[in-house]
Order: C-alpha cells, then sequence, then structure tokens
C-alpha cells in the first residue's frame, strides 16, 4: 500500500471521529492518536528520509552522541519542512 493511500486511511478515519464526537475535551481525547497519525504521516511523506532518521535516532534516550544525532536529525526535519512550506507559498 502507498503511503499516500495510508495518509489518506487516516485523514478519512480522523473526519468520522470528529463528525462522531462532539467538540469538547472527550473529541480531543477520542481523535487525538488519529490526529498525530495523520501528522506523522504527511511529515513523512513531505520528509521520507528526514523522518524516518528522527523516527530512529530519536526513540530512546542513549548515549550523548545519539542525543546530538537526534538534534541533528531533528534541525534536518525542520529544514526539510520549511524549504517545503516556502516552496508552496512561492
Amino acid at each position: 500500500m502507498r503511503r499516500e493511500d495510508t495518509c489518506e486511511r487516516v485523514e478519512k478515519a480522523l473526519r468520522e471521529c470528529h463528525r462522531r464526537v462532539p467538540a469538547g475535551p472527550s473529541r480531543d481525547s477520542a481523535c487525538r492518536h488519529l490526529n498525530q497519525g495523520l501528522a506523522m504521516c504527511l511529515v513523512s511523506l513531505a520528509c521520507p528520509g528526514e523522518s524516518e532518521a528522527v523516527r530512529t535516532l530519536c526513540s530512546s534516550a542513549g548515549t550523548a552522541h545519539k542525543r546530538h544525532q537526534c538534534q541533528q536529525a531533528q534541525l534536518s526535519l525542520s529544514l526539510c519542512l520549511s524549504s517545503r512550506q516556502n516552496n508552496s507559498l512561492t
């Protein structure tokens, strides 16, 4: 299954959750995992390599070296997302 299809399925589930659960704290709680899942899916579509690096390097605490690698991966992801956003605005 393509990642785009997966994101569409998560988006559809999130829309259904918002339709089913009344607005407020209960909706926030009930739909949180879908909201986070859709965000992660879209980020991985926009910047797949950087997203994967953050996922693997930042998954556990580890050594100072691993924490530094995690920070570098997060910076790379941030720059990738920023450049994608800037490109879509022009």
